[in-house]
């Protein structure tokens, strides 16, 4: 048997093929029964036992269930992915303790191994584990050497033994291939939450039969996705109605609210850092200063109770609705934080125009590259959340025709391909 691992920016999952090319995804328990999708988050918590304080943590599922009931609340950690490349983010403090970023990630890893044991044992089989194109931001193939280094050192502490990489949409690529019945060049775009990756590939069954080696035209990727989008929600949306943009009095002149504080609320992965006692002061301390302190007050209680696990359930609610209708009513409401809001498919779309535009140039980037026309690819196969932004589909759409779009298995379609690839590795 051989298993496929996509360790995603937001969600996680694995499978495992076995000789006949049989392919099952590992579930996990939640709060609903159980679920392909591990949310890739860790929740830590502070435990005291015999006089001793210890930290401990659960991840995925468990993690979001053990955030939610908890009375006094601990730290989650969502994104973590997004800081392999980063050579300034070695370590954080957490309840006083240091961390390296890899051991965090190894935490959430190590739970995902668990989860796989009752279908595999990861470390005496081959693991073929999912990787980007291009890791969120990483700016040269040096940067990309590094944190795949990251990735490899957490995978070997986490106890994943025989590990290999390949590219996530070349994993969806031979997911989609387990399906024709004939050979096609394919497009694959696979949309995470921190990354968008663009594969050309020839496949089909008469490759899988001879046992030759899938060629890839081409790779592309772009540090552009899921992640972005719902910065733009919160960024236009959310923060006008926390203080961004408003004033406060200082020494008879009227200042700006400091906006470093709502360019950290855009990002999920950098929200828990916010929680800190200087921002808490600060942030206390503009409130009295504030020509609209309920706002800032809002801002506080959000920052002060770590609501950003909710406040993303929320954007991701809307930004999902608008998939599949024209406007939706944005709507948070927890104790200060009252948040009430049309939000137009339009409006959404106009925001992310220069993210759409940004990904649309990588596609026609990897077809000039491979010497492609739009006229020579048989299909266009998306995968990832994503893929289901309309103006994204779009993009392909208006390239290659609707009639070449293909989907499927959208959050756990590069696991399953990546275990077929484990398979033929093996």
């Amino acid at each position: 048997m051989a298993a496929g691992l996509d360790f995603g920016t937001t969600n996680s999952s694995i499978a495992v093929a076995d000789r006949t090319g049989n392919v099952k995804l590992a579930r996990f328990l939640c709060s609903d029964g159980n679920t392909e999708s591990f949310r890739s988050l860790l929740y830590l918590y502070r435990v005291r036992e015999k006089g001793r304080i210890t930290i401990q943590s659960w991840s995925g599922p468990a993690g979001i269930d053990q955030y939610l009931n908890a009375d006094e609340k601990g730290r989650l950690i969502q994104s973590l992915k997004s800081f392999l490349s980063s050579r300034n983010l070695q370590s954080t403090e957490v309840f006083g303790r240091r961390f390296k970023l890899e051991e965090l990630i190894a935490r959430i890893l190590r739970d995902i191994y668990k989860g796989a044991g009752s279908l595999f044992n990861p470390a005496m089989g081959k693991v073929v584990v999912g990787r980007p194109v291009r890791f969120v931001g990483a700016e040269s193939d040096a940067d990309d050497a590094f944190a795949l280094t990251r990735l490899e050192a957490a995978l070997r502490s986490a106890g994943f033994g025989d590990v290999s990489f390949e590219y996530e949409p070349v994993g969806a690529a031979y997911h989609y291939e387990s399906t024709l019945d004939h050979d096609e060049l394919i497009l694959i775009g696979d949309f995470g939450g921190g990354t968008s990756d663009f594969s050309l590939l020839q496949v089909g069954p008469s490759i899988r039969k001879s046992g030759f080696k899938r060629e890839v035209i081409g790779n592309e990727g772009i540090g552009i996705a899921g992640d972005s989008f719902d910065a733009k929600i919160i960024r236009h949306l959310v923060s006008p109605a926390l203080g961004a943009g408003t004033k406060l009095r200082s020494g008879g002149k009227l200042l700006p609210v400091p906006n470093w504080v709502y360019f950290k609320l855009e990002r999920w992965h950098h929200l828990s850092f916010l929680k800190s006692s200087e921002t808490l002061d600060m942030l206390k301390n503009v409130a009295g200063q504030a020509l609209e302190p309920e706002m800032i007050r809002a801002l506080l209680y959000l920052v002060n109770h770590d609501l950003g696990f909710h406040l993303h359930r929320a954007v991701q609610r809307a930004k999902l609705e608008l998939s599949h209708a024209d406007k939706t009513n944005f709507r948070f409401s927890d104790g200060d934080v009252e948040i009430n809001a049309e939000l137009t498919r339009a409006e959404f779309e106009a925001w992310i125009d220069e993210e759409l535009r940004a990904i649309a140039e990588r596609v026609d980037k990897l077809l000039a590259k491979a010497g492609v026309h739009m006229n020579d690819v048989d299909a266009v196969f998306l995968t990832g959340g994503s893929s289901f932004v309309p103006a994204v589909r779009q993009i392909f759409v208006s390239r290659f025709g609707a009639a070449k779009i293909r989907s499927g298995d959208e959050f756990t379609s590069v696991a399953r391909g990546l275990a077929l690839k484990a398979l033929e590795q093996a």
